[in-house]
């Protein structure tokens, strides 16, 4: 079979294999986790009124605003945009069980992606707590790094805090709202991770605390325009579509319809030219 039919055809298999619906993620129906147009309002506890995660695709991030790293060093949003996509969750290093989740929900997503960190793409974590230090974002970053066993691609992901200006500034353009909980002395928030393009625009919003690789994959590959990934990534993307609502990618049938019938007739068509070339063989030996 010539090459470039046996490639296909692997990647239609590898597609095939991936195909399987990951885990639904949590995030619709919960109060004031997001806000879904036309879904049915339920009541919100005191302590989550005004607090959302609202989509705004597309939206440019101010990639002036200023913060510190880990290090304690001065830098930019922009410093982390510029030729790969950024992963982007907001968190804050203090936080008792919520944040430790989403901290461990991307660790263990992005591990098993077949990208790198600091070279395919970066992971930014911003506190949205001011009160939060340089020295707690970095022994926030050498816990979750050790445990996931990434320290190799330390250079890869970011921890960074800020002042209260700054930090609203950037969660206000990303559409997260949280407040403090002044009777249990912790903020109330939302979990989700953000996928931004390499030029800072908000892409894609994962909500609850565990994030199907899959789609992080997808999303990586969309918002990064084809500098990465592979050919069984573009076949995912021709039959997998972001859904905003549902906050993942869902398979387009009819996508997947033409693909199976295409790879069908270029199965035969190779067949038959085997068939053919053997039959031509035979008749001049």
């Amino acid at each position: 079979m010539p090459r470039a039919l046996t490639t296909f055809v692997a990647a239609a298999l590898a597609l095939m294999a991936l195909a399987p619906a990951a885990r639904a993620q949590q995030g619709p129906g919960l109060p004031g986790s997001i806000e879904t147009p036309g879904e049915a309002s339920t009541v919100t506890p005191k302590q989550l009124e005004g607090v959302t995660f609202q989509q705004r695709l597309n939206s440019q991030l101010p990639l002036d605003t200023a913060f510190k790293d880990e290090h304690g060093r001065d830098v930019t949003l922009g410093s982390y945009f510029s030729k790969k996509p950024v992963v982007l969750a907001f968190v804050y290093y203090q936080c008792p069980m919520l944040c430790l989740q989403i901290f461990n929900g991307t660790a263990s997503s992005l591990k098993v992606l077949p990208f790198t960190a600091g070279q395919d793409y970066d992971v930014v974590f911003v506190s949205f707590d001011p009160r939060d230090t340089p020295e707690a974002a970095q022994a926030k970053k050498a816990a979750l790094l050790a445990d996931y066993h990434q320290t190799d691609h330390a250079d890869g992901w970011h921890f960074l805090t800020g002042t209260e200006a700054n930090i609203r500034a950037l969660t206000n353009a990303a559409g997260f709202s949280y407040r403090w909980d002044e009777q249990r002395q912790e903020f109330a928030h939302v979990s989700g991770v953000l996928v931004v393009t390499p030029d800072g625009r908000l892409s894609r919003y994962f909500y609850g605390i565990e994030y199907s690789p899959r789609d992080l994959r997808l999303a990586l590959v969309e918002s990064a325009k084809g500098t990465i990934g592979s050919a069984v990534d573009q076949l995912l993307l021709y039959c997998y579509h972001y859904d905003p609502a549902a906050g993942r990618y869902g398979a387009i049938a009819m996508n997947i319809v033409r693909l199976g019938g295409g790879m069908t007739l270029l199965i035969l068509g190779g067949f038959i030219w085997v068939a053919l070339r053997r039959d031509s063989a035979v008749a001049h030996a």
